[in-house]
Order: C-alpha cells, then sequence, then structure tokens
C-alpha cells in the first residue's frame, strides 16, 4: 500500500476530528523490552532483522504471558554494551515495578518472563519510551524522531526509541516506565516537561495524558476527567477504589487528597475515520466521556 501523502496522516485527521486522548492508552500491564537497534520493519516482531524465527518466538512468549514485548533503541543507534551485550527490561505497571537484565545474545532474551521478577535487577530509575515506528505508521517516524532526539538531549540515558506501542494518530507518543504513563500529541520541547514532572512524581501536562497502562480505557477516561476537575497532578494523588461497567456505561470511585469521588462515563462512538496511516476503511473510535462527577458517600 503506498504511503499516504503528509497532508493526509493519520495524526492530523484525529487532531482535525477533536479526538479526545483521555482513555486512549494500551491496556498492558506486563511488558518485555528488548533491546534492538533494528530495521524494525513493518511487523515489529515479525518483519525486524531478528535472527530467524526469533519474531515468531517472541510473539509466542507474548501469548504465554499476556505481556507485550517491544524492541527499543537509543536514539542514537549506538548499543547500551559495546561487547554486544543485550539489554533487556521488565515493567509492571499494576505497581510500577521495573527491573533489568543483561543476555549476551538476543535469542537468550526468550528465557525471560517479565512477570518473574527474580530474573531482573530491580531498578528505581525512570524509563521513558518513544514510538518511532515508521514502517507501521508515517506519523511515528515523523513525530516520534523529533521527540526522542529532544528528550535524549535532556535525559540520555532513561530515552529509548520503541516500536509500536499503540495509538499511532496520537504521536508523537511518550510512555513513562514503570507506571505506564501514556502522553499523546507531545511536541517536542514538551517532552523534557513531561520526563521532569514524572521524575518529581506528577503528570507535568494532563492536557497529554492518555491514560496508565494496567487501567482499563474507561478507568482512564474517569482518572483524566477527575484529575481535569480537581488539578490533581500527583500521580499518587488519584488512587482507584472500585469501578463497575455495563455494557456502554461505567462508574469508577476514587480516592484523592480531597476525598471520594465518584465519576460516571458513558460510551459513544467517535467521528468515523481511518484510524492509522495504512488503513483501508475507516472506523468510528470508542469514546469514553464523563456524565458527571460528584463527592462519593461511605
Amino acid at each position: 500500500m503506498p504511503t499516504p501523502s503528509s497532508g493526509d496522516r493519520c495524526s492530523l485527521r484525529s487532531l482535525a476530528a477533536d479526538e479526545p486522548l483521555a482513555g486512549t492508552a494500551s491496556t498492558i500491564r506486563h511488558w518485555l523490552l528488548i533491546e534492538h537497534a533494528g530495521p524494525w520493519g513493518r511487523d515489529g516482531l515479525l518483519d525486524a532483522r531478528l535472527p530467524d524465527g526469533l519474531g515468531r518466538e517472541l510473539r509466542g512468549l507474548e501469548r504465554r504471558t499476556g505481556a507485550r514485548v517491544l524492541l527499543i533503541r537509543k536514539p542514537h543507534r549506538v548499543p547500551e554494551y559495546a561487547d554486544g551485550t543485550v539489554l533487556c527490561f521488565a515493567v509492571d505497571t499494576g505497581d510500577a515495578w521495573l527491573g533489568s537484565a543483561a543476555v549476551t545474545r538476543i535469542e537468550d532474551a526468550l528465557r525471560l518472563d517479565p512477570r518473574d521478577r527474580s530474573s531482573f535487577a530491580a531498578t528505581p530509575r525512570s524509563l521513558f519510551v518513544v514510538c518511532t515506528h515508521g514502517r507501521r505508521d508515517p506519523c511515528c517516524a515523523e513525530r516520534g524522531r523529533p521527540l526522542a532526539g529532544r528528550l535524549s538531549a535532556s535525559f540520555p540515558d532513561v530515552t529509548w526509541e520503541s516500536t509500536h506501542v499503540g495509538g499511532d494518530r496520537f504521536a508523537g507518543n511518550l510512555v513513562a516506565f514503570p507506571h505506564g504513563l501514556y502522553h499523546g500529541r507531545v511536541e517536542p520541547d514538551e517532552g523534557p516537561e513531561i520526563a521532569k514532572g514524572y521524575g518529581e512524581g506528577r503528570i507535568a501536562r494532563l492536557d497529554r495524558y492518555r491514560g496508565r497502562s494496567s487501567d482499563p480505557s474507561h478507568v482512564q477516561a474517569a482518572e483524566r476527567a477527575l484529575r481535569d476537575r480537581l488539578g490533581l497532578e500527583r500521580i499518587d494523588a488519584v488512587i482507584r477504589e472500585r469501578s463497575n461497567r455495563r455494557g456502554d456505561r461505567a462508574e469508577v470511585t476514587f480516592a484523592t487528597a480531597y476525598g471520594r469521588h465518584g465519576v460516571s462515563l458513558e460510551r459513544t462512538l467517535g467521528a468515523p475515520m481511518r484510524l492509522t496511516c495504512h488503513a483501508s476503511h475507516e472506523h468510528a473510535p470508542p469514546v469514553w466521556r464523563a456524565l458527571e462527577i460528584e463527592r462519593a458517600t461511605e
């Protein structure tokens, strides 16, 4: 399929349709990030320049563990280790845990289960991933690479480019680990601000916040609506207590610095559009919208 013209990018269509960012993060709790300089090809695992059969086996690891496997690289593509050692990270966004491991060959990453923390050394540092997977969608390259470059200039040790994280039309996409906080439509100069805030325990740009990957979409949308209403930037200032979804309606209760609050939501369909640059058909994306936010009774 030919690459669409720059004026017909999915990110521009999404922006023109005023598609909300809230509630659009991929719902993934466990992650395995594997260093690989590329090229990556259209499918991040199956088409990357990996040893024969490794991509299929990594896809099988995803099925067995329920984790998402990403290939990552430094923006300057210089490997972390000069001797060919491959760096890998495991992330559990449910309780914000991050661990690292080094393997002598990339094939050895198959022996890593991101749910098994004993295989990784826990690390307290943050990690920022910017999707730059241009072969999958041009928007990710055009908007992701300048963002990754600018972020790396300020935070070189913890910035990585990655394969597809979800939501090409929201490029530039930046994911802050270990919490798995998705940010979309991030401009290059906004990246360092978001990273600095994350290091301080804040979501520095709520207007760019898509949601936390350990939560389903209706919880993400409810959290964003509540944070916007109360002006709460601290990551730990909004804690989900319970949620209940019935079809296209949902209710979520949070504990906050201002007491317990409940958010009621409704799911509707957005304007039909081609959701990626390579899509051949239009689809109407689901949108969760807050109907009411009120103090919750004990």
